[in-house]
């Protein structure tokens, strides 16, 4: 092991570097970012934003056609940066609704009290935060990024280890989160046997055969994020293709996962999509969930 060499932290000022250096080192090298496995695109820097300010980095990734508003700071995060980074989120977001959205700040610090409401902003706002480190050694600099706050994403949880609550709990909690997943569990009625509703602390389920089909999580109101697994990756493949033909915005995680952002508007006028969507998953008789 003594090949190992040791360095250590130099704020980006302090070695004769500015905001703007560390903004064209993404532009130009956006596979240093700890995202999509290094497959992000640049869209634009310094992108003018109609109601003012600008947007540092804009990122896509083409696959799936999501987008990343990016902030870069140096130094501490602050509040006016949190809150910017929202904001121009918000608007790309409004601009384009038919892509999946993200808000990624970029700092070299998170003060632990900014963290905590970066944190729990998370729960409702698609919310990443990337600590950048310039390390020196041996008297040279090495540019690091480290992704400290992830995409909130619940899973399902054992049905052991979750406290069962009543719908009266979800009404008072998020009354439109139980009215989405009501509107496809009376559809849903009408095509299966043994479907019922699910509710627990974390999510609302909808199972079929005593099976876990779809599942709804609480965003900002008057959305919802609906979860389904598809294991099998030929069923994935083509339900992404339904999706993206559609110009609907998805994601689809590490744990096979598909999650969409819904409300009771487009539950209504897309239930044949959905419909369509659980024929592909269960047009054979599978160990998906």
């Amino acid at each position: 092991m003594t090949d190992i060499k040791f360095g250590k932290k130099v704020f980006i000022r302090n070695a004769g570097k500015d905001e703007y250096w560390l903004q064209d080192i993404i532009y130009n090298n956006p596979g240093l970012l700890p995202l999509e496995d290094g497959k992000l695109q640049i869209v634009n820097k310094e992108k003018k934003q109609s109601s003012g300010g600008r947007i540092d980095i804009l990122l896509k990734e083409p696959e799936a056609n999501t987008m990343y508003e990016v902030e870069v700071m140096l130094g501490e995060t602050d509040p006016s940066h949190i809150i910017r980074s929202i904001e121009y989120w918000d608007r790309e977001k409004r601009k384009y609704p038919q892509r999946q959205h993200f808000s990624v700040l970029i700092a070299e610090s998170f003060d632990r009290r900014y963290f905590n409401i970066i944190q729990l902003m998370s729960l409702n706002i698609p919310m990443i935060a990337i600590q950048v480190d310039l390390l020196e050694v041996n008297s040279e600099y090495i540019l690091n990024f480290t992704k400290i706050i992830d995409i909130y994403v619940e899973q399902q949880e054992d049905d052991n280890d979750v406290a069962a609550v009543t719908e009266s709990t979800w009404n008072l909690d998020s009354a439109w989160t139980n009215k989405n997943a009501k509107e496809l569990f009376s559809y849903l009625k009408t095509k299966y046997e043994k479907v019922n509703l699910k509710y627990t602390q974390s999510y609302i389920s909808i199972n079929i055969d005593n099976r876990n089909v779809y599942w709804f999580c609480k965003r900002m109101q008057p959305t919802s994020a609906f979860f389904f697994t598809v294991k099998d990756e030929e069923k994935a493949q083509a339900i992404k293709m339904i999706l993206e033909k559609k110009k609907i915005a998805f994601t689809y995680n590490k744990y096979q996962d598909f999650m969409l952002s819904v409300d009771l508007e487009f539950i209504k006028a897309n239930l044949a999509l959905i419909q369509e969507i659980h024929d592909v998953r269960f047009k054979l008789v599978t160990d998906e969930e």
